[in-house]
């Protein structure tokens, strides 16, 4: 074998000039390959250095609606940065889950986090318009987006979004991307994910969604105020239209179903706000809350709060209140000074904070007027026009045009709401008088409803909680009770007639609110009727700093200075304290401390706080119990006869102040005590005439007609009879004769 090749020449190799050629291009080739991938991993380095961690969306909780609820578990009101009730995957309906990928990411259960061929048709169109015009956004890279990036759209974002989507495409399933997402996403009116939504535009959750309402929501992320079905109804017709369009194209619905859908006009029922029912005890808890648990967790961490309130009797007392308030306005005739609005005879733009929220049947709001005629004028709230002719305005004394110009913006209480957008009303008067009320169950404390003010929109001042005011008579009680403590009887005698006291500050002379004198009457009479000089005459007895002692034991916090005047309610304390007081007299003489919430949970549903009643002994059993026997002759026999018509054991007490101020009732059935206070915020006078049983008590008797309707009354404990000796009629020393001449 060797000698087979020992004489045979070495093979030699030539090179041609295209084989160098090719060696260089090769060469020359993998030279900018290797640079490019030097240059890409450069820029992936680059790109993925400040990326967030993906797998925190393992551990990622939404920001959820802090939800509050009444005694019977109905939403009341919320608090969120953004509007969103997390959802399962399950909680979305097939439907809205074909509208959505039909319209926003067609290959959603194909791709692996981006769509090469869509990004390349976007590229090709954004670089023939010569400018960045269509996105190619996955819905997994929308999530990417909305989750860790900001909403510009630089080339770098778009890389970053890429990268963060194929990273969450190998972390998630389907099902779980597409959940992220329907949770996240904005959708308009401050609403985030679809149930959000759905309970937003249609007032139920996406799971009764039909055809039509999910082809609407599922049009919406692209550009939510542009697409809004409630400022641009048209243009959402037209996306509506283009998703249903899709949605047959990709086989998800029939042609008959897509036409079906096509017909059917948008038809929204936009939810109230369920805070606007009760603004100012929805207020009371936010603050308590923030407190509490810190504004994060309040706006952000879905809290559960149960409430005391009670929905239908905080209704109830709202248009009590305004009600009140309405009957006070018109007897005290028409004022006018309204606001104008009008710029250069145009008001086309004007929109009043009340029409935020639809209005209801015997809402009282503000409105427009636009045009005005002989004996007519037309107005506008919201979406709804309505025209007042010359029978709503004879209460005014005028007509119709020299009481209203167009421009103005007046008061009117909405008595009808029509289909077409017309409404029937009548002419009422916001002149700045306000009102409040509070009640409050006896056995649990429970605060069933409360009202700070004729209108949250306006002031958020809290009139119930707030405001101090003079009490007037209704502060007599604590009066009495103190003297039933030292002995006193409701059938001992008392000599009602001029007198004068000597204070620190000098003489003091009372007088009767209507500036006469009865002469000897008991006790049970002299509170019934309201006596100054009595009450006086107790309180100087006993002592006035026993008296202002008692009342602190009543719950009021509020400083009382020890003069003798504070017997008669010449002292400022709040509805919320007077309210609390008078719950003493049916509960026995134990008092239960006011609460706003039953329990607060996370979203988890952990309980983080749960209250029970808090009791504390004020008085005893016999006492109140006399106390209230009296308080029920003030509205059997005395200044408040009006609250006797009502079919149940009631009492209370009436309270004006000088000038007429500040008009009180406080009463209670064997149930629940209910404060109401009429007046205004600057402490001017309400007009003649307007006492405590005249502008408060009516107030009183319309919540309490609801309060009570339909539930057993009850009955008042009767005291244990006591036999006393005769009594020397009570007087002080220093009664002279003469003294009603001079008075």
């Amino acid at each position: 074998m060797q000698s087979l090749f020992k004489d045979e020449p070495a093979a030699v190799e030539t090179k041609t000039p295209r084989t160098r050629t090719a060696r260089l291009l090769i060469f020359t080739f993998l030279v900018f390959a290797a640079a490019a991938v030097g240059a890409a991993s450069g820029l992936l380095l680059v790109y993925t250095v400040d990326l967030p961690q993906v797998d925190e969306l393992e551990r990622y909780h939404p920001s959820a609606i802090t939800e509050l609820y009444d005694d019977q578990g109905r939403v009341i009101g919320s608090f969120a940065l953004q509007r969103r009730v997390v959802a399962s995957y399950d909680d979305y309906p097939q439907v809205l889950r074909d509208a959505l990928i039909s319209i926003e990411d067609k290959d959603f259960y194909r791709h692996w986090g981006i769509n090469v061929w869509r990004i390349a048709g976007a590229a090709y169109r954004d670089i023939r318009s010569g400018g960045r015009v269509e996105g190619a956004s996955t819905l997994t890279m929308q999530l990417a987006r909305n989750l860790f990036l900001s909403p510009d759209r630089s080339f770098h974002r778009k890389i970053q979004e890429a990268l963060l989507a194929i990273q969450i495409e190998r972390r998630f399933t389907k099902a779980q991307i597409f959940t992220l997402y329907a949770n996240q996403i904005y959708l308009g009116h401050g609403s985030y994910g679809f149930e959000a939504a759905s309970e937003y535009y249609f007032s139920k959750p996406a799971k009764e969604l039909t055809l039509e309402e999910a082809a609407l929501l599922a049009g919406l992320p692209k550009w939510p105020a542009n697409y809004s079905p409630i400022t641009h109804p048209d243009r959402c017709l037209k996306r509506r239209n283009l998703v249903v369009n899709s949605m047959l194209e990709d086989g998800k619905i029939t042609a008959k179903e897509a036409a079906e859908a096509r017909d059917i006009p948008i038809q929204l029922h936009v939810a109230h706000d369920p805070g606007s029912l009760a603004p100012y005890y929805v207020e009371e808890i936010r603050r308590y809350l923030e407190t509490t648990y810190g504004s994060d967790q309040v706006h952000q961490g879905g809290l559960k709060v149960y409430t005391s309130v009670d929905m239908d009797l905080q209704r109830a007392a709202n248009q009590s209140v305004l009600d009140g308030l309405a009957a006070y306005e018109r007897r005290h005739g028409w004022k006018g000074h309204l606001e104008n609005v009008s710029t250069a005879g145009k008001t086309t733009n004007y929109h009043h904070p009340d029409w935020d929220d639809e209005p209801e049947v015997n809402d009282y709001i503000h409105a427009l007027v636009t045009e005005v005629s002989q004996g007519s004028c037309t107005v506008k709230f919201g979406r709804f026009t309505a025209a007042l002719g010359k029978t709503e305005f004879v209460w005014t004394q005028r007509k119709p045009q020299d009481a209203v110009k167009p421009g103005d913006v007046i008061y009117v209480k909405v008595l009808a709401l029509h289909p077409d957008n017309t409404a029937q009303i009548s002419l009422e008067q916001d002149s700045g008088a306000q009102g409040a009320l509070i009640a409050i169950d006896n056995a649990s404390g429970a605060i069933k409803a409360m009202v700070g003010g004729r209108d949250f929109n306006l002031s958020k001042f809290n009139r119930a909680t707030q405001a101090l005011r003079q009490v007037g008579s209704s502060f007599k009680p604590y009066v009495y009770t103190a003297a039933v403590d030292e002995g006193a009887w409701p059938d001992d005698p008392i000599l009602d007639a001029p007198v004068t006291f000597q204070t620190a500050s000098g003489p003091y002379t009372p007088h009767n609110f209507d500036d006469k004198f009865e002469g000897t009457i008991t006790l049970r009479r002299a509170l019934a009727q309201s006596r100054n000089i009595p009450a006086l005459k107790l309180a100087d007895q006993v002592g006035i700093k026993k008296v202002i002692d008692y009342a602190h034991r009543f719950g009021i916090t509020s400083n009382l200075p020890p003069y003798l005047p504070v017997a008669i309610g010449a002292a400022e304390v709040t509805l919320y304290e007077q309210t609390s007081a008078f719950s003493v007299f049916p509960g026995d003489g134990v008092r239960v401390m006011p609460r706003y919430i039953r329990r607060v949970t996370d979203h988890e549903g952990r309980i983080l706080e749960e209250n029970y009643a808090e009791v504390k002994d004020v008085v005893s059993a016999q006492t109140a119990r006399v106390i209230t026997s009296m308080l029920r002759e003030v509205v059997q026999h005395g200044t408040a006869i009006r609250a006797n018509t009502l079919p149940y054991p009631l009492a209370g007490k009436t309270g004006t102040t000088n000038d007429f101020t500040d008009a009180w009732f406080v009463g209670f059935s064997p149930a629940m005590t209910c404060g109401v206070w009429i007046g205004y915020d600057e402490k001017k006078s309400l007009g003649p005439g307007e006492t405590g049983a005249h502008a408060a008590l009516p107030v009183w008797m319309d919540f309490m007609k609801v309060a009570m309707a339909g539930k057993e009354p009850g009955n008042f404990q009767t005291p244990v009879p006591v036999i006393k000796a005769p009594t020397q009629k009570i007087d002080t020393p220093d009664t002279a004769p003469g003294e009603d001449e001079a008075h």
